[in-house]
């Protein structure tokens, strides 16, 4: 019996393993053949201003790409489609906030009267509420719901009627590995990136049985990534917002992208989040045991202190407008100073 409890053990390992290797080539750039397939497309990015959708958006506009970028910032989007540009590709600004119906739809009229169709529809706006669950207001919960699903029913409603209208298209929805496994102090918002992975996989089984075979729906699901979100986050957890062992947002950039060429319907980025997501449907208990460990030291045990914020869950923050927000480097530097501290405490004793 334990001989067999060990080979299934071993057979487990290997599996995650090898997943961890093919994992690895979705955050690569696109090659040649794939930057030809992506020219001259018209992308709807929403949450296009700062983090993963301005770092997409970018990115895009090097591959000639056509690339409406929306979100609350007019300023930073600006300054995006000045780069967009300058790369090569061509873009459109259009001011608006994913919790508003009627602001989705009139981004969808203006990406069409601009460019005539829309090939790949992105919803990448998203804020997070961090603290105990009973410590963060209920008006700011309900504002998570409102950005983080809601407006992602919204913009794939939009969407997914305007590829059934011209017969194709990928829309793709930003979750998170918390979509799969959910992390302490983050319950609402995993609460909300568990309803957009769902909605993704409802909505593609409804295109297949309705014979819309040019349709599909992706749901990205990111590790932890040091970008803007953190600092643009409510946070009641008395705290500096992070996350331990973060990736560079380069890799859910290129993944997102790939992922607009390819036929896969859920797609966890890099291999933290693929050993994650494998991990918690083996083990799923012990997974949530271990992340809100991993995620209690970060955020509650050793992050410098800071006030209660809402932070751009209400309205945008002037904080917070590339693609990175150097999280991951601040971090390091509070930690050598904390081993400092210990060693020169260590000394005097």
């Amino acid at each position: 019996m334990y001989l067999n409890k060990s080979i299934k053990t071993a057979s487990q390992l290997g599996v995650l393993l090898l997943l961890f290797c093919l994992s690895s080539c979705a955050t690569w750039e696109l090659g040649a053949s794939g930057q030809r397939q992506t020219k001259g497309k018209t992308f709807v990015i929403v949450g296009a201003s700062s983090g993963f959708g301005r770092g997409v958006a970018e990115q895009l506009g090097a591959y000639g790409a056509n690339v409406v970028l929306a979100a609350r910032r007019t300023e930073l989007l600006e300054e995006v489609a000045q780069n967009v540009r300058a790369a090569g590709g061509k873009a459109l600004v259009v001011t608006m906030d994913i919790s508003k119906p009627e602001d989705v739809q009139r981004l969808a009229d203006a990406a069409l009267q601009q460019f005539g169709e829309i090939h790949v529809w992105i919803n990448m706006a998203g804020v997070g509420a961090i603290g105990r669950f009973w410590d963060i207001p209920v008006e700011d919960q309900a504002r998570i719901v409102d950005i983080n699903l809601k407006g992602f029913v919204y913009g794939s409603h939009v969407a997914i009627r305007q590829f059934r209208s011209q017969g194709y298209g990928t829309l793709i929805n930003v979750g998170s590995i918390e979509s799969e496994n959910p992390l302490a102090y983050h319950a609402t918002y995993a609460a909300t990136k568990g309803g957009v992975v769902n909605l993704g996989q409802a909505l593609n089984q409804e295109l297949r049985l309705s014979g819309n075979r040019n349709i599909r729906v992706v749901t990205v699901e990111p590790w932890a990534t040091d970008t803007p979100f953190w600092g643009h986050a409510a946070n009641y957890s008395g705290g500096t917002a992070r996350m331990a062992a973060m990736d560079p947002p380069h890799k859910v950039v290129n993944a997102t992208i790939r992922a607009s060429l390819r036929r896969r319907n859920e797609l966890p980025v890099g291999w933290k989040a693929r050993g994650a997501y494998i991990s918690h449907r083996l083990f799923p208990r012990f997974t949530e045991r271990l992340s809100a460990n991993i995620i209690h030291k970060a955020q509650i045990k050793n992050a410098p202190p800071a006030p209660s914020t809402t932070g751009a869950v209400y309205k945008p923050m002037s904080s917070g407008r590339g693609v990175d927000d150097n999280v991951k480097q601040r971090m390091k530097a509070e930690n050598k100073l904390r081993k400092q501290k210990k060693q020169q405490e260590a000394s005097y004793k």
